[in-house]
């Protein structure tokens, strides 16, 4: 225990950024999700999925430079396997990452009330099947788009930010109605824990994991056991 807050000690600059960056995500997202609900629609399931999407861009942007922006412990977990990332920030990740998101929802359901499932996902009709399949497919897009984007020194410099969030908000508008396009397990439990609504939550767990490894097992191929990255 005394080592791990050791850990937390030295890198605390990068566990409040990831903390920040998570929290501002489910705020923003969910929330256009709870506002959408409060609003009868005005905002639109395309209004949201831009609302995650543009969130993303901005937050890595503006705080990438700190702490790699994962705000997701899928991605922090392919960050680890792949090599990209030390062991020890692994846990301090991901714990911050969960807090910023649990006051994100917090927030939300004293400000907005327990309004739009707090913008929890679940799978369309009860279908878990079909929602592990897709939310799998569409965690592995997303880490194969931030490999190729953000971590291969080939590619376009600069173009991250814009190419992660547009990842993130398309598969949010074509997905959304069906699984919630969650792709992280960060922004799925919060909404759940202060929602109580754990229906099929397991899925928003081990899909976005299994689908980001799935990306980790492919990238590796491509670029020759990362050596090319």
């Amino acid at each position: 225990m005394k080592s791990f807050f050791r850990e937390v000690s030295k890198c605390k600059r990068e566990i409040l950024a990831e903390a920040i960056g998570t929290f501002t995500i489910v705020f923003a997202g969910t929330g256009a999700v709870m506002v959408n609900d409060i609003s009868q629609g005005a905002v639109t399931h395309v209004g949201v999925s831009f609302v995650f999407g543009a969130v993303v861009a901005a937050l890595i942007y503006s705080i990438g430079h700190l702490s790699g922006a994962h705000f997701n412990p899928a991605v922090t977990l392919a960050f680890w396997t792949s090599g990209f990332l030390s062991k020890r920030l692994v846990l301090p990740y991901i714990l911050a990452q969960l807090l910023g998101a649990i006051i994100a929802s917090g927030l939300l359901s004293i400000s907005l009330g327990k309004v739009g499932n707090l913008g929890a996902t679940l799978p369309l009709n009860g279908n878990w099947l079909q929602s592990f399949v897709l939310e799998t497919v569409l965690t592995f897009i997303l880490m194969f788009v931030i490999f190729g984007s953000g971590l291969d020194r080939r590619a376009h410099i600069g173009f991250a930010g814009l190419a992660i969030g547009l990842t993130v908000g398309v598969e949010a508008a074509c997905m959304g109605p069906i699984t919630g396009a969650s792709m992280n397990p960060a922004r799925s439990f919060a909404p759940a824990l202060v929602g109580w609504i754990w229906q099929h939550h397991w899925v928003y767990w081990v899909a976005p994991i299994l689908g980001a490894q799935i990306a980790v097992v492919i990238y590796r191929l491509l670029s020759n056991g990362f050596k090319d990255v």
